[in-house]
């Protein structure tokens, strides 16, 4: 696969938040300049790729409190120089959250959210940036999470005490869009549809 599915992604994606437009534009301008921008070793920004998991009624989101940065997060990753970001998504979820890749529903194989964030100096590792590309999966919450060597912890929590465990600006979309989608699904349930 090629870039350019990525571009056709985001070209199509219509972000919700204003930051996300600034994102979207960065983003597409970047990967068409940079051919190497799935390597993490790439420049001063590169491209990764998450879910943001809710359990099938959407009251809840699993959340995985990052090895190396010591903060709660969804499942995600480097693509390291792989440009399909949808697979590289999934294949983070199962990875991170040790939960069997078929119980991973993909609700939409359009993103999400877009991100654009600062990773600081980490052992060693100089301080950069990732445009994070971000799909919508369901996992049932009823399914035992045994996690993996590369999370310390990883556990479902209260849509609504969600940005208690982490309170940044992209996190907060996440939670709003799906707020969002539980209206829209409450209100297809009123009206039959």
């Amino acid at each position: 696969m090629h870039r350019q599915d990525l571009l056709l992604r985001l070209h199509h994606y219509q972000p919700a938040f204003i930051e996300e437009h600034s994102f979207k534009q960065r983003a597409i301008g970047y990967i068409s300049d940079n051919p190497d921008c799935f390597e993490r070793e790439h420049g001063p920004f590169h491209i990764t790729a998450s879910t943001w998991v809710v359990n099938p009624d959407r009251s809840k989101v699993m959340m995985v409190h990052h090895g190396k940065l010591h903060q709660w997060f969804q499942p995600g990753g480097h693509a390291d120089g792989d440009a399909d970001v949808l697979r590289v998504a999934l294949k983070e979820t199962h990875e991170e959250s040790g939960i069997d890749a078929s119980q991973i529903r993909l609700l939409s194989q359009d993103i999400f959210d877009l991100d654009l964030h600062h990773i600081p100096l980490v052992n060693g590792v100089p301080a950069h940036s990732h445009f994070d590309i971000r799909f919508l999966v369901e996992i049932d919450d009823r399914l035992a999470v045994p996690g993996s060597h590369e999370s310390h912890e990883v556990r479902w929590i209260d849509l609504f005490r969600v940005t208690a465990f982490n309170n940044n600006r992209s996190t907060f979309r996440m939670v709003d869009k799906t707020r969002r989608l539980r209206a829209f699904d409450a209100a297809d349930l009123r009206f039959g549809s």
